[in-house]
């Protein structure tokens, strides 16, 4: 036990417990005493999940993406959902080899730490060698790789970990007011998601690319040849 000498009047006094000790950590200590991601993590008995549902039109059998995640620093002002594991289920056999062996390799990054959001983009730039599709609203698939990469991002903007791309309340009536003008023009749309004369956009993959003012604008994200 260490004795220290009191030279200076006593004016308050606090008992020390384990949450204001906590509290009073300066910002440097705090963040080194934060849980992160890693690979020594021990998994918790129960995970938090979502599924989604992939239906391509070169198989009559879905597949089913589970990814689960771990919290993180829980109960805190630092508490973060991050992806721990992903399993993949069909009925089509075709692809469960390489299937597997990518649901082990995705679920090893996962545990690693670090920004994993760089697969998104690796796996969306896969293209299949036999040709793409399209699914409902014009969206283009390159491959069913990519279409993962899809479920993948989609599930890492509902955990906060990428932060979706907004349009402004200005440029969505920008787009709506061209879209309009587009259908008086053309004749009106049929219900569909976006004109049927529109053309793929490089940069959503998405076919709501036309024609306006002699210059080819994207619909669906507002993507323009003239800036």
């Amino acid at each position: 036990m260490t004795l220290h000498k009191i030279n200076k009047k006593i004016v308050g006094y606090k008992v020390l417990t384990k949450e204001n000790t906590e509290a009073a950590l300066p910002p440097e200590a705090e963040k080194a005493s934060l849980e992160s991601m890693n690979e020594n993590l021990a998994r918790p008995e129960v995970l938090l999940g979502s599924t989604y549902k992939i239906k391509t039109p070169q198989s009559e059998h879905a597949l089913y993406i589970t990814i689960n995640d771990i919290i993180l620093n829980q109960d805190t002002a630092h508490e973060e959902r991050r992806p721990y594991e992903i399993f993949i289920n069909s009925k089509n056999m075709e692809h469960f080899q390489w299937v597997l062996a990518l649901t082990r390799l995705i679920s090893a990054v996962f545990r690693k730490g670090g920004d994993a959001t760089f697969l998104v983009e690796e796996m969306k730039a896969v293209f299949d060698p036999h040709g793409g599709y399209f699914k409902k609203g014009g969206v283009f698939m390159p491959s069913l790789v990519a279409e993962i990469g899809h479920a993948i991002e989609s599930h890492m903007k509902h955990i906060g970990m990428i932060k979706p791309e907004k349009m402004t309340d200005h440029q969505k009536q920008f787009l709506d007011e061209k879209r309009r003008e587009f259908e008086a023009a053309h004749g009106e749309s049929d219900g569909a998601a976006f004109p049927e004369q529109a053309v793929l956009c490089n940069k959503c993959s998405t076919k709501a690319m036309v024609l306006m003012d002699g210059c080819m604008t994207c619909l669906n994200c507002g993507e323009s040849k003239c800036g």
